[in-house]
């Protein structure tokens, strides 16, 4: 039988190989490429509208066609990485979002630019389920949470540097950020195509898993266990929060406190980020140490991030001061990373280890599905005068549900 648990291997088999860290560092900077090219649409706004008309709903509607996208086919790509090789599928998937940021820069209609976020939602799916495994492929024992901690570090550098969407914009146009990060994909997807290899143990064993990898086998193993339901709809949850503050938390700063653009791009995401990767290193390394005298301790980690990050994000929706509102978002990001940096270990524990991408998958399929209807919800209230600041409230609540949902988990045997 596959081994479910890994944190109770033996010293010897919880040593990463020699290459485990190097893919680590290779993997950080596509996953700051990953959100940088996803989130910088959001903080320039008011360019991209003067460039392209369109009502606060369809701008809405970018982001939600992209998650949408991203989301349903999440599942599949996962699949394909536990089928496939998962770096050859990493590789693909950068090269082909990095040239739909390119394609990005030279739309001029409403349906060039939802058809290209639509490509960059396929194209990326690809690539998170994929990378998370590889990383566990090669962190097999109390070295997991830290290296997915370090390598979402880049997620959360990409998020932070998003607010250069609007800073670029307002200087040299709204197609620029675009055409920048495009080449710059392009060319790092050919530096990692050198130095990017499956696991020792993934790679041998690739024959194999071919023909035992099928997805709806897989499907049916993972909704077999009840724990799996639970981490489905704490995801979700996270999706509503973590969706809710990407799309709409630069525009709410911007208007209920008078800032400019960029400033509110900043503002909304580089505090936010920063706060973000200390959270990921230190729940990273705090939930292995606890790993290693407690099987439950990377959920009683996650647990505490998420009783924490409430309270942060209800601060920044209900306060009229500015310095409160960026202190709860620094609350919210530190404490909510905690439980990001968990989530693959945590699957890992609940889930048969053939399907560990595609359980990631179907995470994300509903997580995005949650995050976009949030997005898109945030564009109607703006239609019809209502503050967006409702969303981050219920998002607030949501918090404290998952929190629930993961003291209830239990790792399968």
């Amino acid at each position: 039988m596959p081994t479910l648990f890994n944190s109770t291997a033996t010293a010897a088999d919880s040593r990463p190989p020699s290459r485990a860290w190097l893919v680590v560092g290779l993997l950080c900077f596509v996953a700051c490429l990953n959100y940088l090219d996803r989130v910088m649409l959001t903080t320039m706004r008011e360019s991209v509208k003067a460039a392209i008309p369109m009502t606060d709903a369809q701008f809405g509607l970018l982001t939600s066609v992209f998650l949408g996208v991203y989301g349903l086919l999440s599942p599949f790509a996962g699949f394909l990485a536990d089928r496939l090789s998962r770096s050859r599928v990493i590789i693909v998937s950068l090269l082909v979002w990095s040239l739909t940021t390119w394609l990005t820069s030279h739309c001029t209609t409403f349906q060039q630019l939802l058809a290209t976020r639509a490509v960059m939602g396929l194209s990326e799916a690809c690539y998170l389920p994929a990378a998370l495994a590889l990383i566990s492929d090669y962190h097999a024992g109390h070295t997991r949470s830290l290296a997915i901690g370090i390598h979402n570090c880049g997620l959360s550098i990409g998020s932070g540097m998003g607010g250069m969407g609007g800073w670029l914009a307002e200087r040299h146009g709204w197609g620029f950020a675009f055409s920048l990060f495009g080449i710059i994909g392009v060319v790092y997807a050919v530096v990692i195509l050198v130095g990017l290899r499956d696991a020792p143990r993934q790679a041998s064993a690739a024959s194999t898993l071919q023909e035992k990898t099928a997805f709806l086998p897989a499907l049916r193993s993972l909704f077999g266990q009840r724990s799996f339901y639970m981490l489905l709809t704490y995801w979700g949850l996270i999706g509503m929060a973590g969706w809710g503050v990407i799309g709409w938390m630069p525009t709410y700063l911007q208007q209920q406190f008078h800032l400019g653009q960029g400033e509110a791009g900043f503002a909304a995401t580089l505090y936010l980020q920063i706060a973000t990767v200390f959270g990921l290193l230190v729940g990273g390394a705090w939930a292995d140490r606890w790993s290693r005298t407690k099987e439950r301790g990377r959920l009683y980690v996650a647990v505490l991030g998420m009783i924490i990050a409430a309270p942060g994000i209800f601060l920044t929706a209900s306060t009229d001061t500015l310095v409160f509102a960026i202190a709860g978002l620094v609350i919210f990001g530190f404490a909510r990373s905690c439980t990001d940096v968990n989530t693959m270990p945590i699957l890992c524990m609940v889930c048969d280890s053939r399907y560990r991408a595609t359980g990631f998958g179907v995470l994300n399929f509903f997580a995005c599905g949650v995050g976009g209807l949030t997005i898109y919800i945030g564009g109607v209230l703006r239609d019809a005068h209502v503050n967006v600041r409702h969303i981050f409230v219920v998002s607030a609540i949501g918090l404290l549900v998952c929190a629930l949902l993961l003291s209830r988990i239990k790792p399968r045997r």
